[in-house]
This record gives structure tokens, C-alpha cells and sequence, in this order.
């Protein structure tokens, strides 16, 4: 059966397990990787795969998808050992602002605040855990969260 062209897609597991027509741009984690940057700015038209890309990257970094190598092991990346020793060992907290399509600047930044308040609760069993020290707990739970500092004030 011939793969399907699939338009739009940003998950980059979804992709792969549909078995949707995939260009294999996973050699991008080992130039992002070796490159070393303090900051990586990447700007690419709309419908460029941005958010894919780094679905994709979050994918292989991330300890949420440890042991996932089934997304991996038929694109280029997989043929490089040191890269498969890094598949699923690292914490990423992932967050995208392409669901973003307001048109008024209040608007958006209300989505935006929205997004990181559910990614700050989406971690709050942290504070219940021994990941954190006590001053990091502590500071947590006296500072607002941060979609509340963002300024100007939310109307």
C-alpha cells in the first residue's frame, strides 16, 4: 500500500506510526547537537515543519519517549551509536504556540498564557516529589505562576 502525503502534521509519532510519507530530517538533531549553540533561532516560512522538526527532536531527547527506538530505527540518525545511546535520556519540557491563531494581541497573548499555565500545572507533581529542593518547592509555591507576571496585566 503507498504512503499517504500527509499535510499539516506536527507530531512527530504520529508520523511516523501512520506510516505517512516522511522526509527523514533526523540528521538535524546531530548538527543541532554537535554545533553546540547558546541559542538556536529557526525561522522557516509557515507549513516549513518547525514544529515537526522539533516534535521530533523532543521525541528523541526526551526521557518521556525512553526506549522508543521503533520511531528511529529505520531513519538516518539511528545508523550513528553515540546518537542511539542518547535516544530518551534527557528531561524536555516541550512547548509550541503554533495552536496560537488569534488575531488580536490580547487575544494571543491570553492563548500563550493559557499554554504555559497548563504546561506549569502539568508539572506541579514535582513539588510532591524529590526532584526538587526545598528552596525550589518553597519558591514554587509562594510565587505566582508565571502567566500571572507576564506583563502588561492580562484585562
Amino acid at each position: 500500500m503507498p504512503r499517504i502525503v500527509g499535510i499539516g502534521h506536527q507530531d512527530f509519532e504520529q508520523m511516523i506510526t501512520s506510516d505517512n510519507f516522511y522526509i527523514d530530517k533526523t540528521m538535524f538533531i546531530k548538527e543541532w547537537w554537535e554545533n553546540n549553540d547558546t541559542v538556536t533561532l529557526i525561522t522557516r516560512p509557515r507549513r516549513f515543519g518547525k514544529t515537526l522538526n522539533l516534535s521530533m527532536t523532543e521525541h528523541f531527547f526526551s526521557v518521556k519517549h525512553s526506549g522508543r527506538n521503533d520511531l528511529f530505527q529505520n531513519l538516518s540518525i539511528w545508523q550513528e551509536e553515540k546518537y542511539r545511546e542518547l535516544q530518551g535520556t534527557y528531561p524536555v519540557i516541550f512547548l509550541s504556540f503554533a495552536g496560537v491563531k488569534e488575531t488580536s494581541f490580547p487575544d494571543a497573548r491570553k492563548s500563550i498564557c493559557q499554554i504555559i499555565e497548563n504546561l506549569y500545572n502539568k508539572y506541579d507533581f514535582l513539588l510532591e516529589s524529590d526532584h526538587l529542593n526545598e528552596r525550589e518547592k518553597k519558591r514554587t509555591r509562594t510565587s505566582p505562576p508565571i502567566w500571572i507576571i507576564i506583563w502588561p496585566p492580562i484585562p
